[in-house]
């Protein structure tokens, strides 16, 4: 039997190409939890775990992914088979409870090892690819108007992306509304625009704002109120002109059969760490296609190596009717992989190697590792001593 030898969890940060501002928080870099997974045939798999701002987002961090990989996720696996990821991730279920992104992580790391073992892509070990590229948008997040219609049409002249998400949330809704109207008139019928307001907003404040931005010419609001309201999203949903979407709320496929239930979304973001693997993002996907209720591929920003995972993921989904935002990778100043991801005329090649078909810079990783650079500042502290 092939089985599951060792597991390392390692952490890197890597600074962003601008501040990106969300309701909660304003991220000046993103730390990446990369998990490798070592088989006793010597394959190794590789997965990530990441989150947006710490843990001013949700109940996990980087590190304390690190922390239950590395204390509660390696005991429970190593020995297991290392051939049924299913199985593994199954029973690993019966030792931990919740810490869907760390799950996540480790599902992609075992699914990229065997579909090496296999000659297969994951896409295809999830059922086959309907999609060979993805439509990705690019999130405007530095707060200031002018700055991101000037990004934006250069996105739209070298055509990377021509859909877009402003973040709002932070200042007065009049101001927000604003900001985007501006924006829309700026860009026309040449892009689609989109708000998050990441829960910002009472369902009081919600009613008029979704008007506002109706009329503004947005196309999807996403969760702009708590997570925790459920009613309130079907109140709102019921009356508003302007498609709303689900994001927050979602942490699996229960809480999304109890959203569609309850009518209380148009639009999922699927995420796969936030659903809790690939596996239950799919099954995310097969909840909302029996409500009808559309779908969109959602990010954590994480770099190369979750975004992949879950364009595999996506790549399998018949329908996609607001695409995708898996634009993390574009958002970091490094490159970690040894050939970086295929971005041009609006979307993203979905690559057709065994596994996540990418391989890492192992050097440039070996460089940017947190522990590494501690071991270095020690030693240079010890020569200046």
């Amino acid at each position: 039997m092939i089985t599951i030898a060792e597991i390392e969890a390692i952490l890197i940060d890597v600074p962003t190409i601008r501040p990106h501002v969300l309701a909660m928080a304003t991220m000046h870099h993103q730390t990446l939890c990369l998990v490798r997974i070592t088989c006793s045939d010597g394959i190794t798999g590789i997965g990530e775990a990441t989150t947006i701002g710490g843990l001013s987002y949700g109940p996990e961090a980087p590190e304390t992914i690190k922390l239950a990989v590395d204390t509660y996720f390696a005991p429970a696996l190593i020995g297991e088979d290392a051939t049924k990821p299913a199985l593994a991730m199954e029973r690993l279920g019966r030792h931990i409870v919740g810490n869907n992104f760390a799950r996540c992580a480790v599902e992609t790391a075992l699914f990229d090892a065997h579909g090496k073992r296999a000659g297969l892509s994951i896409s295809e070990l999830l059922g086959g690819r309907v999609h060979d590229r993805l439509p990705v948008l690019w999130t405007l997040a530095s707060g200031d108007t002018a700055r991101d219609i000037d990004e934006a049409q250069k996105m739209l002249a070298c055509r990377r992306h021509d859909a877009f998400k402003i973040k709002i949330g932070k200042r007065p809704i009049e101001e927000d509304v604003a900001h985007v109207a501006e924006i829309k008139r700026a860009l026309g019928s040449h892009a689609s625009i989109r708000v998050d307001v990441n829960m910002a907003w009472s369902e009081l404040e919600a009613r008029p704002a979704l008007a506002m931005l109706a009329d503004a010419g947005c196309d999807l609001v996403e969760q702009p109120i708590h997570r925790s309201n459920r009613a309130g999203m079907a109140r709102l949903v019921a009356r508003s002109d302007v498609p709303i979407m689900a994001d927050e709320a979602l942490n699996g496929p229960a809480s999304a059969y109890d959203y569609a239930s309850a009518a209380a979304a148009d639009v999922f973001a699927v995420k796969i760490e936030q659903s809790g693997g690939l596996i239950a993002a799919k099954q995310v996907q097969a909840v909302a296609d029996a409500a009808g209720v559309g779908l969109y591929g959602g990010t954590m920003l994480e770099g190369a190596v979750g975004t992949i995972a879950s364009a595999h993921v996506f790549a399998t989904f018949p329908r996609l009717a607001f695409g995708t935002e898996l634009f993390g990778p574009l958002l970091l100043t490094e490159e970690i992989l040894q050939q970086p991801l295929d971005y041009r005329e609006f979307g993203l090649e979905v690559p057709v190697g065994p596994g996540l078909g990418i391989a890492l810079d192992e050097d440039r990783i070996s460089f940017m590792r947190r522990d590494a650079s501690r071991r270095t500042i020690s030693i240079a502290a010890g020569e200046r001593g």
